[in-house]
């Protein structure tokens, strides 16, 4: 991406303000690029499998996969609103786990390579509905997978991966 400076005008007063449009103009542009970089890291979600795997591995943690359909799916709305989304689980998160986002979209547009590592990760785990979260040890290896909406709010889910991680 690259701001051009337009010739100067003749009027001096002119010119500050298409200097200000400019600049302006520049920030709002820089603003919505980046902000899809940056929005998913973060929210602390990843949607790149390997990505995460490789970050699980350095890090020790475990790998939290949500599949879901985030744009239709009622269950999976509740659980990111009730679960998900509160910040006792983020700060759970954020020092215990990698976080992935499998999302299976029906308005929301999604790249075809997304769409193809979603949908064989949903068969590789034999997902069935939605929500469904499926952990793995920091190997690859699974630990957990529970299908359907989470009762008890973010302390029993927290108390289900305190579980995991202590064996």
């Amino acid at each position: 991406m690259r701001c051009t400076v337009l010739a100067p005008s003749r009027n001096p007063s002119e010119d500050g303000r298409v200097k200000t449009f400019l600049s302006i103009s520049c920030l709002i542009a820089a603003s919505v690029f980046f902000s899809g970089t940056f929005a998913q890291a973060e929210s602390g979600w990843l949607n790149d499998y390997k990505k995460a795997q490789q970050e699980a591995k350095a890090t020790n943690k475990f790998l939290l996969l949500d599949f879901t359909g985030s744009d239709w799916c009622g269950w999976c709305k509740k659980f990111d609103r009730e679960i998900l989304s509160q910040s006792q689980f983020k700060d759970f998160a954020r020092g215990n786990l990698v976080l992935v986002e499998l999302d299976f979209p029906r308005a929301k547009p999604q790249n075809p390579e997304l769409k193809k590592q979603n949908l064989e990760l949903a068969q590789q785990y034999q997902v069935q509905g939605f929500p469904t979260i499926v952990v793995l040890n920091s190997n690859g290896q699974k630990l957990w997978q529970y299908d359907g909406y989470f009762p008890g709010g973010p302390e029993a889910f927290i108390a289900q991966l305190e579980k995991l991680r202590k064996g």
